[in-house]
């Protein structure tokens, strides 16, 4: 059988095995569909179970307890973790922006320290980028790192800061060297910092629906031991820019209002919206952006840099999630729906509407990034 054939057989049967499992969860009650879930849907007990089969750390070499599988293999696990809205939040950063940069940049300790317990579903991990007044600029970030006997300390204010509340730990980008005016990117580097930590005040930032996933954490002198620098010392903007590459390009940047379109699909049957032309345009561009981020996913597995391909992602992806819950607002809003459930799905969106765009660098910025990588090529 031709190597793409083989391919193609191994994947559709690991999307059946996801499926399989997925549909025992939902007949079990573990889970109640929502959009955003990798966001939101903080859930231990699942990630225990996903661990249990296998789908934690897929593409962590065994020697650290992962299973060494391939970003294809990890493609198809979490597109139908997301499309199904599984509760996904609490290993979601550790899985997809953690491995893959301790991998690259940790050193051996840390590697043995985080990766078999990310694996197994037992560590989970925030990312301290984004700070007050900041916006998207990481340049000008002003959490400062010091130099002291045995380690450095730690001083600033991080925000956006999701699962901080209920994280082990979070990867910090602070300046470790005065600011230098001709190259502002240098003099950064990032440390893993324990929230546990004395001096580390973790406050929450409720969302306007009541909910809680973003966190402001206070640094106050935080004492980071010199084994858990993370990467080089001053080469901390390489470092992060690469890791943004994995949060911008995955499925969640096409997928978290995906269940809503599901619904929409058997909820507004009665009204015929399978003919609906919106409809439609809306489920082509899903399925181009699913073929663009198998895309990033294959440039991974040949360890290519897809920061381009990935802001292309973004940008198009969290657009057409907003498509989508203004479709679902716009065909509920005159309140003639009785069911609750999809009224809440609908809710949900809306609300969360703002942040698809500006999470993981603004669309605006984005497109910047997409101009200056195709003016070079």
């Amino acid at each position: 059988m031709p190597a793409a054939a083989t391919a193609n057989a191994s994947e559709g049967l690991l999307r059946a095995q996801v499926r399989a499992f997925l549909a025992e969860q939902l007949a079990a009650g573990a889970f109640t569909p929502s959009v955003d879930a990798w966001l939101c849907g903080w859930d231990e007990n699942f990630t225990a179970a996903l661990a249990q089969q296998g789908w934690l750390g897929m593409t962590v070499p065994q020697r650290y307890g992962g299973h060494g599988r391939s970003f294809h293999d990890r493609f198809v696990v979490t597109e139908e973790l997301l499309a199904a809205g599984a509760p996904v939040a609490a290993h979601w950063i550790a899985d997809r922006q953690i491995v893959p940069s301790l991998l690259k940049y940790g050193t051996e300790e840390q590697k043995h320290e985080f990766l078999p317990r990310i694996v197994s579903g037992e560590c989970f991990f925030g990312i301290g980028m984004s700070e007050p007044d900041s916006g998207s600029d990481l340049a000008s970030v002003r959490t400062r790192a010091v130099r002291v006997d045995g380690g450095w300390t730690v001083t600033g204010t991080k925000v956006w800061t999701s699962g901080a509340h209920r994280a082990d730990a979070f990867i910090v980008l602070a300046r470790t060297a005065p600011v230098d005016p001709t190259h502002r990117h240098a003099g950064l580097s990032q440390f893993i910092v324990d929230l546990r930590t004395p001096g580390v005040d973790v406050r929450p930032i409720v969302s306007m629906n009541g909910g809680r996933h973003f966190n402001e954490v206070v640094l106050a002198d935080v004492f980071v031991p010199d084994a858990m620098a993370f990467g080089a010392i001053g080469e901390g903007w390489t470092q992060v820019t690469s890791e943004l590459s994995f949060e911008r390009s995955g499925p969640e940047r096409f997928l978290s209002t995906f269940p809503l379109l599901a619904a929409a699909l058997e909820h507004l049957a009665a009204e015929d919206v399978s003919s609906d032309a919106e409809m439609g345009r809306l489920v082509a561009r899903v399925t181009g952006l699913h073929h663009m981020s198998t895309a990033v996913a294959g440039a991974l597995q040949r360890g290519e840099s897809p920061d381009v391909s990935a802001a292309v992602v973004k940008v198009l992806g969290t657009t057409t999630e907003g498509a989508i819950a203004d479709f679902a607002d716009l065909r509920t809003s005159d309140g003639s729906s009785t069911d609750i459930e999809w009224r809440r799905m609908v809710a949900d969106a809306v609300d969360q509407r703002p942040g698809f765009t500006l999470r993981g660098g603004t669309n605006e910025v984005l497109r910047g990034v997409i101009a200056r990588g195709l003016g070079m090529r």
